[in-house]
């Protein structure tokens, strides 16, 4: 059974390990594939990555080259590739090697199976202990709009059918996460165990701090989960304090006498404070969510682009 695939590859800083890339590349999607392409999507890269990318993309008719005008975010990148894919079937994943291109055999097979979306899951992941809490942080978040068995084993190296991005042709929001739009047009996914090699060259672009940013812009851009537990918060903290004004009440009808002690009134204002500024916040991020997205700021914009024929290999499955 022949098939045809798109391989999606966001570029920041990847002068170091974009021609071993796609040597391995080309190793690998000719034996999967009968037709194929590469679309690299350089996310406003200050090193040789365009310059590199460029020179890919003339001498290989099967790579496509995008130049974003600025860094626009990892997912800003893939979403511009998948719109520019050109075959049924689409596969992301890093530029940094660590997502072995032999592995994408897997994934394939899994999604022949049936199944819409699949995830290639690190058998051990080659991080810090702090990249890795930030990655939790980020599943966690993503629960919240994927169903926490989805969330459990997303990874940047993925393989999904292009028509799924249809369910979110229309979304042109600078907030993107791939993961969450995936889940408008499929609802079946899957994962399968991959290798998960360290890093050839330099370190990764994805601080703590970023990914916690990202994980809060997908919690509050995509789930109201944040505003519910404002809600329950506070219901909770009213009907504590229908609680202290009964306690209040009635010990100054049994005893005749208030509540002494102004630590004890200080602390109820404080905690009712808090509560309410906490509110307060998180209404403040949807506000701004609702602010940016009035200003109509695009997820990216192309500055250049590199077009080629599209490569027929003489592969097969």
């Amino acid at each position: 059974m022949s098939m045809d695939c798109s391989v999606v590859i966001p570029v920041y800083f990847g002068e170091p390990t974009l021609e071993e890339l796609i040597n391995q590349l080309e190793q690998v999607l000719p034996t999967l594939f009968s037709n194929y392409e590469i679309i690299l999507v350089n996310d406003g890269s200050r090193d040789a990555s365009w310059e590199i990318i460029s020179n890919l993309a003339k001498s290989q008719p099967y790579i496509r080259a995008f130049n974003l005008m600025r860094n626009y975010g990892q997912h800003n990148a893939l979403l511009c590739g998948i719109r520019a894919a050109q075959y049924p079937i689409t596969v992301t994943m890093d530029d940094d090697l660590q997502h072995p291109p032999r592995e994408i055999g897997k994934l394939i097979d899994r999604l022949k199976e049936g199944y819409d979306v699949v995830y290639g899951t690190p058998l051990q992941e080659k991080h810090t202990v702090w990249r890795n809490l930030a990655s939790q942080v980020t599943k966690l978040a993503l629960q919240s709009t994927m169903g926490a068995e989805t969330a459990r084993h997303v990874s940047a190296f993925r393989a999904f059918y292009t028509r799924i991005r249809d369910s979110f042709a229309n979304y042109n929001n600078s907030y993107v996460s791939i993961d969450v739009l995936l889940t408008w047009g499929a609802s079946r996914f899957s994962a399968v165990s991959v290798r998960h090699d360290l890093r050839l060259a330099g370190q990764s672009n994805y601080t703590f701090r970023k990914l916690i940013v990202h994980a809060m812009n997908m919690i509050t851009g995509f789930s109201i989960i944040p505003l519910q537990i404002a809600s329950w918060a506070g219901f909770s903290f009213a009907i504590f304090g229908l609680i202290v004004l009964l306690y209040v009440v009635g010990r100054y009808l049994i005893q005749g006498g208030s509540v002494p002690g102004f630590p004890f009134l200080a602390s109820t204002i404080a905690i009712f404070s808090g509560v309410q500024l906490f509110a307060l916040g998180i209404i403040g991020e949807y506000l701004a969510r609702m602010h940016f997205r009035l200003l109509d700021r695009p997820p990216y914009v192309v500055s250049e682009v590199m077009r080629t024929a599209i490569h027929e290999s003489d592969g097969s499955i």
